[in-house]
């Protein structure tokens, strides 16, 4: 990754981050839960950029159409995003897996 690619990752996170703070301020505090929330435990593929950008479209429509943001996503933000990520592996999964993994080994 050369230097280009840092400015133009840099770029594109800001113009993303302004589009998120023009968002009204109810929307801005679930996007902002909704992230925190999936980068504790959310899919390993997350920063392919899909994910987090869909949501911003998402609410993005929903301000377009009058909607408050609950209306949009119901009022347990955690099961709206589990919702989003039941088919993704986690690293949640992965965790489990390794726990899983040094147990079965400790048996042997």
């Amino acid at each position: 990754m050369g230097i280009r690619d840092i400015i133009e990752g840099k770029k594109q996170w800001r113009a993303y981050m302004a589009r998120v703070k023009a968002l009204p301020r109810d929307y801005q505090i679930v996007y902002k839960e909704i992230q925190r929330y999936l980068f504790k435990v959310g899919p390993v593929d997350l920063f392919d950029g899909t994910l987090l950008s869909g949501i911003l479209d998402f609410f993005e429509e929903g301000v377009a159409a009058g909607k408050g943001v609950l209306e949009l996503i119901g009022d347990d933000v955690a099961a709206f995003c589990d919702d989003l990520i039941k088919d993704s592996r986690t690293y949640a999964d992965i965790y489990q897996e390794s726990i899983r993994g040094k147990s079965g080994t400790a048996e042997k």
